[in-house]
Formats: C-alpha cells, structure tokens, sequence
C-alpha cells in the first residue's frame, strides 16, 4: 500500500492542479450515473432472490409461461339493493374490457361474474373427485346405518349433543358447496358483488398498473354508480393493486428514511467539526461568541465539502447497480442511506486531516498531498478491507447475499475516489476562490486515523485507563455468556410477521372480503396450492399416483392434504368417464332403492338425489367455462397439470420447507421427474438457500478481515488485537439479541457479514495509533483516533439506523440490528480494547515488547511524510499561503 500511495504522489499533484477538470470529468460521471440510477426499480418478489436455475425458479416460470398470471384487478360494488349492483356490473363489464393500454392491446381479457350453478346442481357428481365421491358413499353409509338404528325399537339415544353423522353431514354440505358455489359473487346479506377482471399475463410495469386503475376508475365515474342506486360505492381492489401500493409505499418509505438519516449524518458531522473548531481557536470550555459566529457561518461550506462527492459516490454507484442488476430487492434497497453513512467516515477522517495541515501553515497541495499519503492511506486500508468484505458475499446462490455484496462494496470504493479524489479537487477549488479559508484556524486537537498531526494534551501522556481489569473481567464474563446462549437465539421463520401492513390496500380489501370471506364460510378452504405441469394429459394420472403416494407414506409429518387434476373432476379416457358413470349410477340406485333412504327426506339428501342424475359422459365442450378454465393452459389446451394442496400453513417458513420437501420434486413410477412450482415454494427454497450459506458467508467474511489485518500490520499478535473488539463486540451484539429477543430472519441475515466487514475499523485504527504512540499512550489514543472513529461509527450506525423509521418490518430489523451490532463493536473497541491493552501493560509490560518493528512506515520523497503524530514538516507554501 506504501509503494502505491508513493507512485500515487504526481496524480494527487495534478488533481489540486487540474482541479476545475477533475470536478467537471466527477460532474459528468454523475450526470450518467444518475440517467441510469434513475430507472431502477424496487423488485419486492422474494421469487427473485434465488437463481434462475433452481428448479423451483425453473418450474415457477413454466407455471407462468403456460397457465400465466392470477394477478387480479378486483372491483366491489356496495349497495343495498343487489338488482342495482347487478344492472351496474352489467354495464361495466363489456366496456371495461373493451379498455386499451398505451400499447394498443386490451388491458383485460377476462372477467369471473357469474356461473351456471343450475347445471353444475344436475351434474354435481360427475365434477366431483374420487376422494369426494368416497366422501358421499360414507354419507350414505352413515344415513343408512343410523336409520337402522332407529328402526330398532329398542333403540335410544343417550347423546343429546350432535354425533358424527352430523358432521358428515356439515362437510358433505361444504363439499357440495365448493362444487357448485353461488351464482353471483355476493356477500352473506346479497350488498356487495366483486367482479375480478384478470389481464392478459403477468405485468410487473408499475407504471402500466397505475394507468390500468386510473383509467378504470374514469371509467366506473362515467358509468356513475349513483345513477343505479344513490347509495352505490365502488372500490377498486385486487392482487395487482397491492403490487401497485406496495411498489409505492416502499418507494416512499425508502425515500424518506434516506432523506431524514442524510439530514441526520450531515447535522451530526457539521456539529462535530463546529465544535472542533470552535475548541481549537476559542479554547475548550471556553465561550467566544465572535468565534462560534464565524465557525457557524462556515458549516454550510463543511457539509458541501463532505457531502457533494458522497452524493457523486452514490449516483455512480446507483448506475453501476441499474447496469448490473436493473432493479433493487428489498435488501439493496436501503444502500443509499448505509452507504451515506459509511462514506461519510472517510470524508471526516481526510478533511479533518486537510484542515489540519492547512491550520499548521502548509499550501493547498502540499496539505492535500500530506492528507493524502497519510490519511488517505489509512482510509484507503479501511475501504479496501469493507469492500473485500463485502464482495466476499457475490458469490452466493441467494441474492439477498449477493447483490447486497456487490453493490455496497462497489459504493465503499466509489466513496472512497471520491473522498480521495473529488474532495480534493473541490477543496482546491473552494479555497482558490475564496469560498472557504482554512488558514486561519488554529490546529484542532483531531487525528487521523492514519495518525495525523494536531494538538493533544501532554498530560494524557502516561495517564492510565482507569477500572481496567473489572472492566477485562466483565466484558469476559459477557463474552462467555454469549457464546453459551448463541445456540438460543431464534430466526424468525413467520413471513407474516415481517410482512408490513399496507394500509392503503387493506382498506379496500375490506370491502373486498366480504365475497371472499363468504366463499369459505361453509368449510375449510383449499389455499396456496403446488402446481406440477405435465407434458401432456396422458401424464397427469401417473403424478397424482405419485403424488398420493408420498402422502401415504408420511404419517409422522403430513404437509399433503389433497390432490387433484382435471382428468378426476372431469375425465377425458373412455374408461375413465366409465368408470365414474357407474359409480353414479351406483350412489343413484341406492338414493332410489335402499329401504332406509328412498324415503328420507332432507335438504341434503334432495340435492344428492339431483346431482347424481348424469347417465351420459359430459362433453368437453359442454364444460362451463369457470370450471373450465382452472385447468386450461394460456395456449388453449386442458388438463395438463396437476394442483397439490397443503394440509399446514405456509406463512411458517418450517412449514414451507417441509412442504417443499414432500412435493418439490416427484418421480412417478416410469422415471419421469417433475418438479412442483408455486411462490410459497420459492420461498421455501430461498430461505433453505439462506440457511446453507449464511454460515460460510459469515466465515468468509470474517476469515478475509482476518488475513487483510495480517497483511495491514505484518505481525500476528497486532492482528490479532485489531480484530479483538470485532470478536468481542459480534459477540455481545449476540447476548443483547437474546436478552432483548431480537431475532435473525432472511432480511438481516445480511447485516451479520456487514457488520463484520463495517465494525473492524474502529479496531483497526486505534491499534494502528497505539502502535505507533507506544506504550502510555492509551488514554491519548482514545482522545485522539478514538475521538475520530467514534464519530465514524456513529455515522455508519446513524445510516442504518434510518432504517429504523421504516414501517416494513423487514427493513426494520436490518437497522435495528446493525445499530447493535456496530454499536457493540464501537464499544468493545473503545471500552475493553483499552482496558485489556492497560491490563496488558500492568501485568506483562504492554504488547510492544519484544516488538522490534517499527510502529509507521515512513514515506521518501518530496518531503518526509509519517503517519505518526509528528507527520507534518516545516511549512512549505506552494500555491496559496
């Protein structure tokens, strides 16, 4: 890194020469970095976190490509009469999908409104599975075993309460329910109807979304529901328009938290540098009010100084992004503000530097020049281990790993030109014209984390850290505290419970439910099924055989509740419609001739009777189209794929994996593999991703921090030292997860390799410092460099701590757990770093014996350079005194 830096000298040189140059080529970059960053967009589909070559990925997008998308646009039509909300659907439907895009295609091409449930009452049975055919003969068996019971004249009953003959009863009701449903999609009291409008595919153009329910709300006010009924309300709703308020609010709350944590970080290094000064010329404690006007005049010239190249840093790194990937996850989304907060570190460490070397009398390019060999190598060290860190993480499988890696280590580097580069050239500038003077100022009682020059008290000289060893102690006992609790802390599996409420969307889902709530109010539903789409009909049977199979054979874990195909509901086999024609007719003889039931009378008996009419196979055009199109492909052709239905519940993600487990592959008994697809399990598959490389990315991490801090002091026990508070403080980070119940899940899994990569510097540079110093110097190190990395860390904690404004519990969790994560880090450092380096000296003579090396490089040339304390040599004006 010396010899770098040393041929970097005539570079450096001409950037504060060629200032105007270097600012204009920054500005350029910014502009173009900015049009790309510009069209990126936030993807919040947890499908897209995994490759494109999982099979999971792979069968999801056959499922896509061949049935399309269920993204519906839902409109509920509320009023007391259900005449007027039939006559307004009437009117809506035909011209709604008659309604264009911007592209000239219809936006809709489909509308569920109505069913034909009077042919579906005559032929109900022969739409009906296997397993619920089975279910009615068990009903008959029941009915009849109970009129024989009844007959007996000895018979009584002596359970008042209902038995099992009427829940038979209940769920061959809800059976017969699901198989014919309701005309009209109504709710219980007949005041809201809810038409769903599907469009032609899959759109995830936010914008085409916004256009599709404006436009369809001009057109329900040009319909004018209160012409139908005074008291008409129409609310549009759907599965597409939560996509559309969740785009937005996201958008809107990344935004926000980016905006209120840059305000934050620019306030808090302002204030710092204000009161740096301001100590500097009016003394510490001391109160000139002449002085603190001029300082604060001067603040605003400090945050454009710091903070135009960080905000050049991010447009570049916002176009690096859009080039590379497109659009942002939900992880990388929040990069702008974390890495804000960590770039920020440099510009403090370099102008403070700068600032110091101007005050002590040296010319522009000589302090830049200073800054830069010294500090700038320093910061430089610390980039280039962050960004190591971080890059360790591109080559995971799962994304939120691997974009998160690329991304944030690309802006640590970007940040770092631009805080050793464009700030230069901007400092140049500002002060050629006047803009800003940094010669008047007395030499503040800063240090850079190279080791910069600047005033320190000589009484801190010698002066121990008090309460050293029970400080040692009780940071040991919380360390082994730690490390006996790691095994308990949890990992939030619950996809609910970090789904955030969208409240815009649930408002009108409301309205919405009321239908949708209706449908499965007679039974238990059949939700989130597996879809497995064979290559042609004659397939399907095999895999439901399979399929079944698995489910048999799991008796200790079931996730499989039912299976079914078309080729059931409706078969297409001469053999097959046979074979289901005599077991009507086999339902039908006994409704009509068995003693006990020819003559019973009921509801439910009378509706078995109409449904068990059919003598003849059904044709398949003949089909009705609602029933129809659950098993037609967007090509036209029917009953090639196969629906699986899970017995638990998906929101647990244990659930989904054990789900994924039993249905995610299938071989059917001829060899043929098939792979099962649905989001829930993408999802499953993402977080078992996640779990098999979160260890290895953490280790990774760690195991390049520790072999660059090897390479940074060249000596094992220095290293080891530096990385002492990394390790003490990841692991009091783990003790205050459990004591608070804090809990990992698949969005902060993240931070862990960040923090690692993040919270090595403030160990790094005052090592680095009480290397050089030498023995004694550890309170004077903590008031110099501790002061500086202090300040550091709470910028980068405050970047992510932007994160805890967010509503999305998601993106919550990430702040909350790098704020303790980088916070312990920053104490360990600053609290049992000192104390065990203080107990190191009490009780052995300090680390530094036998330590033959030198504690700086020195740096030949123009002017010897140190990063020690006494780096600044006699004052040389070159260009501006």
């Amino acid at each position: 890194m010396h010899r770098l830096f040393e041929h970097l000298r005539p570079f450096i040189r001409g950037v504060v020469r060629r200032a105007g140059w270097v600012l204009f080529a920054a500005v350029l970059l910014t502009v173009a970095g900015g049009m790309l960053a510009r069209n990126l967009t936030i993807d919040s589909d947890l499908a897209n976190l995994i490759p494109e070559d999982r099979p999971t990925v792979q069968a999801l997008n056959e499922l896509k490509e061949t049935v399309g998308g269920e993204s519906d646009v839902a409109v509920a039509i509320t009023s007391p009469s259900f005449e007027s909300n039939k006559a307004f659907a009437e009117a809506l439907i035909p011209r709604a999908l008659d309604m264009q895009g911007p592209d000239g295609q219809p936006y809709l091409t489909r509308v569920e409104y109505k069913r034909d449930v009077e042919y579906l009452k005559d032929n109900a049975l022969y739409f009906a599975s296997d397993a619920e055919l089975t279910q009615v003969e068990t009903y008959l068996d029941d009915q009849i075993e109970q009129a024989k019971l009844e007959a007996n004249p000895f018979y009584f009953d002596l359970d008042e309460e209902e038995g099992d003959n009427d829940a038979s009863g209940r769920e061959l009701e809800a059976m017969y329910d699901d198989l014919v449903g309701k005309r009209y999609p109504i709710s219980p009291d007949s005041t809201t109807m809810v038409l769903r409008f599907y469009p032609g595919g899959t759109n995830t153009d936010i914008a085409f979304i916004d256009q599709l329910y404006s436009d369809l709300r001009e057109l329900v006010d040009e319909v004018e529901p209160a012409s139908y009924n005074a008291g008409m309300e129409v609310t549009l709703g759907g599965r597409l328009y939560r996509r559309l308020v969740e785009v937005n609010t996201i958008w809107n709350d990344v935004s926000g938290s980016f905006g209120t944590g840059i305000l934050a970080v620019i306030l808090l290094v302002v204030g710092y540098f204000f009161y740096k000064a301001n100590a500097a010329r009016a003394g510490r404690g001391r109160f000139r009010p002449r002085v603190m006007l001029q300082e604060f005049l001067r603040t605003p010239i400090m945050g454009l100084v710091i903070g135009i190249p960080l905000l050049m840093s991010l447009a570049w790194t916002g176009g690096v992004a859009y080039v590379l990937f497109e659009r942002l996850t939900l992880m990388t989304s929040t990069l702008g503000l974390v890495l804000f907060g960590l770039g920020i570190d440099f510009g403090i460490h370099f102008y403070g530097r700068y600032a110091e070397e101007r005050a002590e009398g040296h010319g522009i390019t000589d302090a830049v020049e200073t800054t830069f060999l010294s500090t700038g190598q320093a910061i430089a060290i610390g980039a280039f281990t962050t960004a190591s860190a971080l890059f360790v993480l591109t080559p995971a499988d799962f994304k939120g790993f691997s974009e998160f890696g690329a991304i944030a280590g690309t802006g640590v580097l970007f940040a770092l030109v631009a805080m050793t580069v464009v700030m230069p050239a901007l400092l140049a500038i500002l002060e050629r014209s006047n803009l800003l003077d940094l010669r008047r100022n007395a030499a503040m009682a800063t240090s850079g984390t190279g080791g910069a020059s600047g005033e320190t008290n000589g009484s801190d000289r010698d002066r121990r850290f008090p309460a050293a060893r029970p400080i040692v102690l009780a940071s040991g006992l919380a360390v082994v505290a730690a490390l006996m609790l790691i095994p308990k802390v949890g990992f939030q599996y619950d996809f609910g419970a970090l789904e955030p409420e969208y409240t815009q969307y649930e408002e009108r889902n409301e309205v919405i439910d009321r239908v949708s709530a209706a449908d499965t109010s007679s039974g238990p539903s059949k939700r989130n099924p597996a879809y497995i789409v064979a290559d042609s009909p004659e397939d399907v049977p095999a895999i439901v055989e399979a399929v079944r199979e698995k489910a048999r054979r799991d008796t200790t874990s079931p996730t499989i509740l039912s299976v079914e195909s078309l080729q059931e509901r409706f078969p297409l086999a001469d053999s097959a419609r046979q074979a289901k024609l005599n077991r009507i007719a086999q339902i039908r003889d006994r409704l009509e001739n068995n003693k006990y039931l020819r003559n019973q009378e009921g509801e439910a008996i009378d509706k078995l009777r109409r449904a068990a009419q059919t003598t003849t196979a059904i044709e398949l055009e003949q089909l009705p189209d609602f029933l129809r199109k659950q098993f037609t492909t967007k090509s036209g052709e029917i009953g090639t794929f196969v629906m699986i239905y899970p017995s638990v519940g998906l929101s647990d993600g244990r659930k989904s994996i054990a789900f994924l487990e039993d249905v995610g592959t299938v071989r059917t008994d001829d060899g043929e593999v098939y792979h099962a697809a649905s989001t829930s399990l993408v999802a499953a598959d993402m977080l078992r991703i996640m779990r098999s490389e979160a260890p290895w990315m953490v280790l990774g991490t760690f195991l390049i921090v520790a072999l660059l801090m090897y390479a940074n002091f060249r000596a094992v026990r220095w290293a080891a030292l530096a990385l002492v508070p990394l390790v003490v403080g990841i692991l009091w980070m783990l003790l205050l997860m459990e004591i608070f119940g804090l809990m990992l899940n698949f969005y902060n899994m993240i931070v862990l390799p960040a923090v690692l990569g993040i919270g090595n510097d403030a160990g790094v540079h005052l090592v680095h410092r009480y290397r050089e110093e030498g023995r004694g110097s550890i309170f004077q190190v903590l008031r110099s460099t501790g002061e500086h990395v202090t300040i550091g860390s709470l910028t980068t904690m405050m970047g992510f701590g932007g994160l805890l404004l967010s509503f999305h519990p998601g993106l919550n969790s990430i702040g909350s757990l790098a704020v303790v994560g980088i916070g312990t880090t920053l104490l360990s450092a600053i609290l049992f770093l000192p104390s065990l380096l203080q107990w190191m000296e009490d009780r052995v003579g300090g680390v530094h014996e036998g330590d033959g090396e030198s504690g700086a490089d020195d740096y030949q040339g123009n002017g010897s350079v140190e990063t020690g304390p006494s780096a600044v040599e006699a004052p040389q004006y070159d260009d501006q005194s």
